[in-house]
C-alpha cells in the first residue's frame, strides 16, 4: 500500500513538471520567512516574489507620464524575497548605533568576517527621523551608499545575502501583475487606502503596513517614503534595454544620480505611480557637515527610506563579497 502511494505521488509530482523530489523541497523553502537578529527583539518579514516577465515603463498614454519611463520593454525578473514593509529604525539602528551592533550575538563559524570589523558611519548627534518617529516607523535619511553598507553588515550577521532591489526588480513587484498606473488599478481618488502621500500625510512618515498591500502582500509600495533602488539613474536606460533583457541593472559609476522609486508622504499622488522615476540629488546632502560630502549623509532627505530584497539564487560567500566590493567600491 505504501509503495503504491510512493508511485502515485512521484506520478503526481511528474504531473506538476517537477523533475524530482528535490524540486519540491526547493519549492518548500521558497515561502515567506521571519529574519530574527540574534540578541534583540527585532526581526523582520519577507515575502517570496515568483520571477517572470513583465512590461517595464509606462505607455505613452499615460497620464502624467515621463520621458524617461520609456520606451516599455518585457524584461524577466529572478525570483527573490522581498521585505514585505519598508525597512525600520528598529532594524536600522543596530547598524548606526555602535553600542547596539556591539551587543549583537553573531557566529563566526560559517567563515564570514566579524561584524565590529565593518566600517560604519558615526552614531548620528542629530535626530535622522526628524521628530517624526522612530517605533515601526521607517528609517529615513541614508545615503545609497549607506544603504548598501547596511545590507553588507546584515549578510555578516545574518548569512543570508540581502541588497537593495535593482530598478526593474522594484518595478515588477511594485506592480504584483498589473499593468494600471498603480498597482491597484487607474483611479488615483483610491490612492489614499494604500497610500501615505501629499493629500493624507499631514506633511510627515507613518508608522509602516497600515494601509493596504498590494496583490503580492507588500506594503507602502506607494508612498510612505521612497525606496532606494540599485542602479545609477539614466534617463534613456529603457532605450538601451533590449527587449527579453533578464534582470536589467545600470550599475553606478558616481555617487549622484542614483534611481529612486515608490513616492513618498511628501509627494503628490503623480509621482507615486507604478513606473514614476526620481534620480538622487547632491542637495539632498545639503546639511552634510563634512567636507567633501560624505558617503554616509544625507540630511535633507527625510522622505527616502529602503526596502531589501535577497536573491531565490543561492550564492557562494566570495560572489556576495565580489558583489559589495563592486557596489562600494572597495
Amino acid at each position: 500500500m505504501l509503495v503504491t502511494f510512493f508511485r502515485i505521488s512521484l506520478i503526481f509530482i511528474v504531473f506538476l513538471g517537477f523533475s524530482s523530489l528535490s524540486d519540491i523541497t526547493e519549492l518548500k523553502k521558497f515561502e515567506p520567512y521571519e529574519e530574527s537578529i540574534a540578541g534583540t527583539n527585532v526581526a523582520f518579514k519577507m515575502i517570496p516574489i515568483e520571477g517572470g516577465s513583465f512590461l517595464m515603463g509606462s505607455p505613452e498614454e499615460e497620464e502624467n507620464r515621463d520621458p524617461d519611463e520609456g520606451p516599455q520593454k518585457q524584461v524577466k525578473i529572478e525570483s527573490m524575497w522581498m521585505m514585505e514593509k519598508e525597512a525600520t529604525w528598529a532594524l536600522f539602528d543596530l547598524f548606526i548605533d555602535k553600542e547596539k551592533s556591539r551587543e549583537l550575538s553573531y557566529s563566526i563559524e560559517n567563515g564570514l568576517e566579524q561584524v565590529d570589523a565593518m566600517t560604519r558611519p558615526s552614531t548620528p548627534y542629530l535626530d535622522p527621523s526628524f521628530g517624526m518617529g522612530k517605533e515601526g516607523f521607517p528609517a529615513v535619511s541614508m545615503t545609497q551608499y549607506s544603504a548598501l553598507t547596511f545590507c553588507k553588515w546584515l549578510y555578516l550577521l545574518t548569512g543570508n545575502f540581502y541588497r537593495l532591489p535593482t530598478e526593474a526588480e522594484w518595478e515588477y513587484a511594485c506592480r504584483a501583475g498589473t499593468t494600471t498606473v498603480y498597482h491597484f488599478g487607474d483611479d488615483p481618488g483610491e490612492l489614499g487606502e494604500y497610500a501615505w502621500y501629499w493629500e493624507n500625510s499631514e506633511n510627515k512618515y507613518h508608522e509602516v503596513g497600515l494601509k493596504k498591500p498590494n496583490h503580492w502582500g507588500l506594503y507602502d509600495m506607494h508612498g510612505n517614503v521612497a525606496e532606494w533602488t540599485l542602479d545609477q539613474y539614466q534617463e534613456d536606460f529603457y532605450a538601451e534595454t533590449s527587449d527579453g533583457s533578464e534582470n536589467p541593472w545600470r550599475k553606478p559609476t558616481d555617487l549622484h544620480p542614483r534611481t529612486v522609486r515608490g513616492g513618498s508622504w511628501y509627494d503628490e499622488a503623480k509621482d507615486l505611480r507604478s513606473a514614476n522615476r526620481l534620480e538622487s540629488k547632491r542637495a539632498w546632502q545639503k546639511r552634510d557637515p563634512q567636507i567633501p560630502k560624505s558617503f554616509w549623509w544625507n540630511t535633507d532627505a527625510p522622505f527616502l527610506g529602503m526596502r531589501l530584497v535577497r536573491p531565490a539564487k543561492e550564492m557562494t560567500h566570495e560572489e556576495v563579497m565580489d558583489f559589495f566590493s563592486t557596489v562600494l567600491d572597495e
